[in-house]
């Protein structure tokens, strides 16, 4: 059982594992990089100077305790790191997947007790948030933040080849009414009912190049995306998410906070591995989140019940200065 009853200010908690990330492409191992959605999401965290505490399990085979030294890992002594390979072939643009090992999952009393926490992400990967885990969350964080393809994940019993269920087939189904944010690839939308989801709290889907689609009980909108050249898209839609939950934290309303969001996730895709952050631009974006900000952060315990928070005020304005820090800091010209 983790243990932390230091209560700092809107402090965040991150739960997901590390993983150790195999790449390969037409059938050769092109790269051996740290992974899992935590792994990524606590680059743009830090980067944005959002303090948080992590949960997640590796073996005794970790390979990446340098890179995570600022928010370790528990290891388990009789348990192995969650691994991935991730299969690409240039006549093919999908990427399968296989859990090719699966570390422990995380488990209620695992979480930290006598916290309370501003918000939280439940961003497994490989199946390790349980029901219980998420109902744990919910209880002792005041915004959640949830990626769908830790619930509807499943894996081939003898090559762990990644596949999903309903929503509803999940045992998940029951918490969402609780939910504040659901993310989800528009592969992974199909298995929600996006028009019942939507009653119950917001949900957001990613389009990749296209950007992402937000649909609320009022209302939906589409928030543009920032041009990149893929490299690898493993970790995209995890700095999506850490973007847009940063912003929201942050102060910004919620169609900002995508935009925020498709610029993260573009910067993902033209790197291999967790997101390497050149610090002039981060400081650029911090200037651009705070002309942004419409609303206190306490209020983001109850986003219903802060209308400033949906506003959406000259979106393009802050699209365009999203793209010409990412202009500055690249040299390019092209990527509006």
């Amino acid at each position: 059982m983790v243990t932390d009853s230091i209560a700092t200010p809107r402090r965040g908690l991150l739960v997901g594992n590390y993983c150790h990330d195999v790449l390969h492409r037409d059938g050769r191992i092109s790269a051996e990089t740290l992974g899992g959605a935590a792994s990524f999401i606590s680059v743009i965290l830090d980067a944005l100077s959002l303090p948080f505490h992590t949960v997640s399990k590796v073996g005794p085979d970790f390979a990446y305790a340098a890179a995570t030294s600022s928010h370790p890992p528990l290891t388990m002594p009789t348990s192995r790191t969650t691994l991935f390979h991730a299969h690409f072939g240039s006549g093919n643009p999908d990427r399968l997947l296989n859990r090719v090992i699966s570390c422990d999952p995380i488990r209620p009393d695992d979480l930290p007790v006598q916290t309370r926490f501003a918000f939280g992400l439940a961003v497994g990967v490989g199946g390790e948030i349980l029901p219980e885990t998420l109902e744990k969350m919910l209880e002792i964080c005041d915004t959640v933040f949830v990626d769908i393809q830790g619930l509807i994940r499943r894996f081939g019993p003898s090559d762990g080849r990644v596949s999903h269920v309903t929503l509803n087939e999940s045992g998940f189904l029951h918490l969402l009414p609780r939910v504040a944010f659901l993310k989800a690839s528009a592969d992974e939308a199909s298995f929600i009912d996006v028009e019942e989801a939507r009653r119950w709290c917001c949900v957001v889907v990613t389009h990749g190049k296209d950007g992402c689609e937000v649909f609320s009980e009022n209302g939906a909108f589409r928030a543009a995306p920032c041009k990149a050249y893929q490299v690898d898209p493993t970790g995209a839609g995890d700095c999506f998410l850490g973007g847009f939950a940063a912003g929201i934290v942050r102060g910004l309303s919620v169609p900002d906070a995508a935009l925020l969001g498709n610029f993260f996730g573009s910067l993902a895709v033209a790197q291999v591995g967790p997101l390497k952050l050149d610090s002039n631009m981060v400081q650029m974006i911090k200037d651009e989140m705070q002309k942004r900000e419409v609303q206190d952060i306490p209020c983001l315990e109850s986003t219903n019940g802060c209308p400033g928070i949906w506003k959406a005020h000259e979106q393009d304005q802050f699209h365009a200065s999203l793209v010409a820090v990412k202009n500055i800091i690249t040299g390019s010209t092209n990527l509006s």
